[in-house]
């Protein structure tokens, strides 16, 4: 073989490493020699333009160093140059997979700011559509999750055609399916078109089939039990140490579940379980979504029973202008805590916007998750974290 193909040959090994990350070697005094790895941060397992330098022991994870900041946009800071409505779109784009979570939370902090009593309607409405929003989310949590185990593409494919139904009403209601902007201060955009009850009654009569559907095929697959049990496990005190909330927290085996412990649209009205976990692994986190997908739709027949008359929107100015004071909100997102904190100097526009983002809060556990794991456990340990790289960047 000429010099030639082997310099071909060491590009072709160059560009597969550069897909998989790159690796370096570091001897050590005593002449062993770890490995780094960077895995993105652009790599299909990261879920997001991410980076995780890990030390690797052979296949064993020493340390774990996570990277961020790639899709930074200077989001609150451009929310201090606009007025408190035309903030609601910049929301949609924290968590683009719980536009309508984001929304609320916002919403919520702006009214506490400038004392607004929202409408019982529109708070019925906010709940379906934070509900219909968590199933949505958690279909590509936990289809997305089931591929990083290596198992099949089928239950993916089944989660995401239900995901579509979900994303159907958000058009049919508000015309937009990611980036929703639906939520306003003091309630919602659009009531209820006339078909939607008709489609959410068949959807909720379809559900339990579906899911039924998803236990038959997964909860006693072998690649998904071999590739999740006792992986990626942190205790309910390390957990609570490091403020993780939401199924990451739950799966633990605490349950804290903001929609019982500090409810907000009326959720005190609902009747629902907090679903908890038992290990605290990438499992149980699978479990608890399982679960909390049904009890969203619980709550959904609750609030279809119980849906009151009456305005959808309160009536607030366009350009309100809050008396000077902070205010913070809060709401039980799909990955859990997610808070707004809003400070006014009594102009249009808000002083200091701040996102409490729960994927940022919860990926600070993944080095104590990964360490000691091998290298494609840390893979499915991120995957099971469900993060959204544009709420931890914002």
């Amino acid at each position: 073989m000429t010099t030639a193909d082997d310099a071909r040959l060491g590009i072709q090994e160059d560009s597969h490493l550069a897909m998989q990350g790159t690796i370096e070697a570091l001897t050590t005094g005593d002449g062993s020699e770890p490995v780094v790895v960077n895995l993105g941060p652009q790599h299909p397992s990261t879920h997001g333009v991410f980076r995780l330098k890990v030390t690797l022991d052979g296949e064993i994870v020493q340390d774990a160093e996570m990277r961020i900041g790639y899709l930074h946009r200077s989001m609150e800071k451009l929310a201090e140059e606009r007025t408190y409505t035309q903030n609601i779109p910049f929301t949609d784009r924290i968590d683009y997979l719980a536009a309508m979570s984001n929304n609320l939370a916002y919403c919520l902090a702006a009214e506490e700011l400038l004392g607004i009593k929202v409408p019982p309607r529109a708070q019925a409405i906010r709940v379906m559509f934070a509900e219909l929003q968590r199933v949505a989310s958690h279909a590509m949590a936990n289809g997305t999750f089931i591929n990083d185990c290596g198992a099949w593409h089928t239950p993916l494919f089944y989660m995401f055609r239900d995901r579509e139904r979900v994303l159907d009403m958000f058009e049919m209601t508000c015309g937009a399916r990611l980036t929703t902007n639906y939520m306003r201060i003091g309630g919602v955009a659009f009531d209820l078109p006339d078909e939607l009850l008709p489609t959410l009654e068949s959807f909720l009569a379809d559900m339990p089939d579906r899911i039924a559907d998803y236990e038959a095929l997964l909860m006693e697959n072998e690649i998904l039990h071999a590739r999740a049990r006792g992986v990626g496990v942190i205790s309910p005190e390390m957990a609570i140490n490091s403020s993780l909330s939401g199924p990451v927290l739950r799966a633990t085996g605490v349950p804290w579940d903001l929609r019982k412990a500090n409810p907000y649209c009326g959720y005190e009205n609902y009747e629902f379980d907090v679903p908890v976990g038992e290990q605290g692994d990438c499992f149980d986190r699978f479990l608890v979504r399982m679960a909390e997908v049904k009890q969203s739709l619980k709550i959904l027949r609750q609030v279809i029973d119980n849906l009151p008359d009456g305005p959808w929107l309160a009536d607030v100015p366009l350009h309100a202008r809050p008396e000077p004071g902070e205010a913070y909100a809060r709401v039980e997102s799909p990955r859990g805590e997610l808070g707004f904190y809003l400070v006014s100097d009594g102009g249009p526009a808000p002083y200091r916007f701040h996102c409490r983002p729960p994927s940022l809060i919860n990926l600070t556990a993944l080095k104590e998750m990964s360490i000691g794991g091998t290298l494609a456990d840390a893979i499915v340990t991120l995957g099971s974290i469900d993060i959204v790289v544009g709420e931890i960047d914002r």
